[in-house]
């Protein structure tokens, strides 16, 4: 596909994730910063992304929002780069993908805000509790490079940008098994361009 990409970001955001995507494509792309604020709930961005937040993606005429739709859909849609498995052995890649995006994202984001969730409600939240997801994680991380296949892949991107997150800020305890998964991913040079190009933006 040759249409133009165009990733409406920030540098200090979620963004940085879609970044680091489109940085192991290698397809060429636009980067358009969008400031927090009033800039993030003008009218011409609110048509794009209604929640008023980034990343947004857009490539020709499709749009898609949420950091790990747009991992997947550029995965899709740039087949060349590898970063998704054979269909037929997209189990795990999803599995994955969307344990980070949606118990591990809960859980982590509870624990940022000092939430607790009492053990008779658990059954109410889809991450159970805080312990159960950050066990599950690392025992499927335990003695693995990769979370899906033998490959990086894009669930290993989001998985790994989640992480490096919650780790920096005390949200997630630096078990081992995160410690390694997350080194074995840090030097791969898309994440560093990427990186390197978002921290200049901050500074600039």
């Amino acid at each position: 596909m040759s249409t133009m990409l165009t990733l409406y970001t920030h540098p200090r955001s979620r963004g940085r994730i879609a970044r680091w995507m489109l940085e192991e494509i290698g397809e060429p792309y636009d980067t358009v910063v969008v400031p927090y604020g009033p800039p993030m709930k003008a009218p011409e961005y609110l048509a794009l992304n209604p929640m008023g937040k980034v990343p947004t993606l857009v490539h020709g005429d499709t749009v898609v929002t949420e950091t790990p739709a747009i991992l997947a859909y550029l995965a899709d849609a740039f087949p060349a780069a590898g970063l998704a498995p054979p269909l037929a052995e997209r189990g795990a890649y999803y599995r994955w993908l969307f344990f980070a995006a949606g118990p591990m994202e809960a859980a982590v984001t509870d624990q940022a805000l000092g939430l607790q969730v009492a053990p008779e409600k658990q059954g109410f939240v889809g991450y159970g509790s805080a312990q159960l997801t950050e066990d599950t994680l690392a025992a499927a991380l335990a003695g693995r490079t990769f979370i899906a296949g033998d490959r990086f892949s894009a669930a290993d991107l989001y998985l790994c940008a989640k992480l490096d997150f919650a780790l920096a800020f005390g949200n997630l305890p630096k078990r081992p098994e995160f410690l390694a998964y997350c080194a074995a991913h840090a030097q791969r040079p898309a994440k560093r361009r990427a990186a390197a190009l978002d921290d200049a933006a901050v500074s600039s």
